[in-house]
Parts: C-alpha cells; sequence; structure tokens
C-alpha cells in the first residue's frame, strides 16, 4: 500500500511538472491558464514572467521570487530582479549582486567574472578582461576566457570571435568550426553552416568549405531540410550542402523549407514552392511566413491568417501575430507553436487552436507562448 501511494505521488508530480501553461493578463493582474483555457493560477500578480523548467518568477510588494505550477512559493520573493531558468540555475539580482541560483535558492559559487551571463545549454559565459569563456552548471570552468565574444548557443552550438573571424564551438568549448570566417551562420544543423571566406560565400559542411558560384548572402539551414536559401544579382534562390544552386535564383524574397514547401515572393506577391521549385500555392499574398510542425502557415492580406499545405484558408486573415517569448517554447518562427498561435485581436490576445477555434472562447488583455514544464 505505500509503495502504490509512493507510486501515486511521483506520478501525480510528473503530470504536474509536465503540463503546459501559458502566461496571461487579465484586469491589469497576471495568472496562468492550461491547455484547456482554464485557469490554474489565478490573475493575481502585478508582475509575472512566463514558466521555465517548472518555476515562474512573479513579483510581490516590489520583490521577486518563484512560484511551481501549483502557485506556491518555490523560492520567496526576496530579489530585485530575476530571470529565466535555463539548464537547471537562474540568475537573480539582490543588494545590486548578481548570482546563480537552483530551483530551492541555493547559491551556485563560480569563478570571478566581470560580467555574468544566463545558462543556456548547460553553460555559462565567464567574462575575465577582454576574453570570454564558459563555465558549467557546476561553477567549473569548461572554456577559460579564450574568445572576443561568443553568441548564444543555439542546440549545443555557438559561434565564436577572435579579432576579425569567425568559427563555432559546442558546448564542451571544442572547435567545430575553426575560427576563420569572416561570416558564419549562428545555428549548426546537420546539412550545414553558411560562410564567407575572402569574396565568397559557400557552406561548411563535413569540414569542407563549399563555394556557392555568386552568391552575395546566404541564410541558415532550417529543420531537417537539405535546402536553405541564398541570393545573387539581388535575386534569391536554394542551395543544397555542396553549395550547389538546386532552385535558382529567380525570386525577390524568400524564406526557409518547413513541410516541403517554401515562402517566395514573384513580383509583389508571396506563394509557396515545393523542393523542385515548382508552385504549390499561387503568389497572392502581401507576406508569408513558413508552416509549422502541425501543417499551418501565417498568411497576410491586410492581416494574418493560416493556410494549410493545399492553400485552403484555416483562420481568415483578421489578426496580428508575433514570435512573443517563443524561445522559451524551443522555438522563435511566427505562427503556431504546438497546438496554438498566439493571436492578437481588436479584443486582445488569445489562442487559436488548428480548427480555428479561440480557446476558451476568450481574449487577454496579453498572453505569451504556452511553456512546457
Amino acid at each position: 500500500m505505500k509503495r502504490l501511494l509512493t507510486l501515486l505521488t511521483l506520478f501525480s508530480f510528473v503530470i504536474s511538472f509536465a503540463q503546459e501553461l501559458a502566461l496571461v493578463r487579465e484586469n491589469d493582474l497576471f495568472g496562468y491558464i492550461n491547455k484547456s483555457g482554464e485557469y490554474v493560477i489565478q490573475p493575481q500578480y502585478e508582475g509575472a514572467k512566463s514558466f521555465s523548467e517548472g518555476l515562474a518568477a512573479v513579483e510581490k510588494d516590489k520583490l521577486w521570487g518563484y512560484i511551481n505550477t501549483s502557485g506556491d512559493w518555490a523560492i520567496e520573493p526576496i530579489y530585485d530582479k530575476v530571470k529565466y531558468f535555463n539548464s537547471g540555475y537562474a540568475l537573480v539580482l539582490k543588494e545590486d549582486r548578481w548570482r546563480y541560483i537552483d530551483s530551492s535558492g541555493k547559491e551556485l559559487e563560480v569563478p570571478s567574472t566581470d560580467k555574468f551571463y544566463d545558462f543556456e545549454d548547460g553553460v555559462a559565459f565567464i567574462r575575465q578582461g577582454d576574453k570570454i569563456g564558459l563555465i558549467g552548471t557546476d561553477g567549473k570552468i569548461v572554456l577559460e576566457p579564450t574568445y572576443d565574444e561568443i553568441q548564444s548557443f543555439r542546440d549545443g552550438y555557438a559561434k565564436v570571435q577572435n579579432g576579425e573571424l569567425w568559427g563555432m564551438i559546442d558546448n564542451k568549448g571544442k572547435v567545430v568550426i575553426p575560427v576563420e570566417y569572416e561570416e558564419i551562420g549562428n545555428t549548426w544543423n546537420e546539412a550545414g553552416v553558411y560562410g564567407k571566406k575572402g569574396a565568397d560565400f559557400g557552406i561548411i559542411h563535413n569540414g569542407s568549405f563549399n563555394v556557392i558560384a555568386g552568391a552575395d548572402k546566404v541564410w541558415n539551414f532550417h529543420g531537417n531540410s537539405g535546402l536553405t536559401y541564398a541570393r545573387k544579382d539581388k535575386l534569391t534562390g536554394f542551395v543544397n550542402s555542396k553549395g550547389e544552386w538546386v532552385i535558382q535564383p529567380i525570386y525577390k524574397k524568400a524564406r526557409a523549407f518547413s513541410n516541403g514547401l517554401a515562402p517566395v515572393v514573384e513580383n509583389k506577391d508571396w506563394g509557396y514552392i515545393n523542393e523542385e521549385g515548382k508552385t504549390v500555392i499561387d503568389f497572392q499574398y502581401k507576406d508569408a511566413e513558413i508552416y509549422s510542425e502541425n501543417g499551418l502557415a501565417p498568411v497576410k492580406d491586410k492581416d494574418w491568417g493560416f493556410i494549410d499545405t493545399k492553400g485552403n484558408l484555416i483562420i481568415p486573415m483578421e489578426y496580428d501575430i508575433t514570435a512573443g517569448f517563443a524561445f522559451l517554447a524551443g522555438n522563435n518562427d511566427k505562427g503556431f507553436l504546438g497546438d496554438f498561435a498566439r493571436i492578437k485581436s481588436k479584443e486582445g490576445w488569445g489562442f487559436f487552436n488548428t480548427k480555428g477555434e479561440l480557446l476558451g472562447n476568450k481574449w487577454y488583455q496579453n498572453a505569451e507562448p504556452f511553456v512546457k514544464n
């Protein structure tokens, strides 16, 4: 019986921790709703942030602390400023001193640093003088301050700079692309990373720099597509990992492939092509974004709506869209993040599902994307 109760308690904890909650504002107070549109934590805070790693920062009496998904204080409000949890730690400011704390409020001892940075992918920057290195979640140095600049980690990789040249490292501090490029993409992808060496733009793939003939700009690969877009003579097309033009540069603008389709501009209108370069959805929109995993894409006439992969209008073009703090959900694309799209209307902010139904039939003063906990 005791073992059964323990298992039930553990199961209840897992369910609680696994739920997705969204920060919303109503009547000038912040609270949190679940994916059924029900309040899990009633609006009661004058200041609040989205959940991160099971905790949300909220304000009480002009001081900040953290609550859990039940609305109970996990860390009492004793801080002047706080940031999001990542890799088990959050930066907090108290008595004019920044420090890292874990989910219990315990402080992490770290080496001396001239500036504090958030943890990302298990590491945080450490600055000593003019150089930047990395520390791990144990507070120890992973990489001695070596670089002039390290940009944000994405999926365990970050671009780094020394002098005028760029390369890329992983979160162990290992060099994965040598620091020898004038430009480099900021997203690691199995299909490659774009770079510029001398006057040439190309794709860095499997240790080779594959020059793209005539290119003067290249963008990051997206998702699992083997194509990315590049520009030549003011027109845009698509190239592969070898730097070959698979779809010739004939479009005024383009965005990434997702679900086998990419938005492109012909004349002044946006439409969608497939990876063979064939038009699948006619050129008719003033703007268009890439498809989400669920097969819906934002398109714009005067305002924004959503179409499916056949071009059927699922949500009318009557709204505004934004990524918001979508990086917390692991994605900074506009449109759908998981089951819902965050939408703005004249009545406020709300969430639409893939059928175009307004969650809870309700609009809010503010709303942020749902976040897994």
